[in-house]
């Protein structure tokens, strides 16, 4: 009984480490495209040229 239980375990936490990493890559997707959008749309700062996309 104690190995079919410790097999169940491993599975259980075998399909929730892969739910998870498939969670933070939709994740890392999304963070990517905002990332991007940033980019191409930044704001024009007063002499016509473009600002800085960094923040530092």
């Amino acid at each position: 009984m104690v190995p079919l239980l410790l097999v169940l375990l491993l599975a259980l936490i075998l399909f929730g480490a892969g739910f998870a990493v498939k969670v933070l890559w939709w994740i890392a997707i999304a963070v990517l495209v905002v990332w991007l959008l940033g980019f191409v749309m930044r704001s024009t700062n007063a002499g016509g040229g473009r600002g800085r996309w960094y923040r530092w």
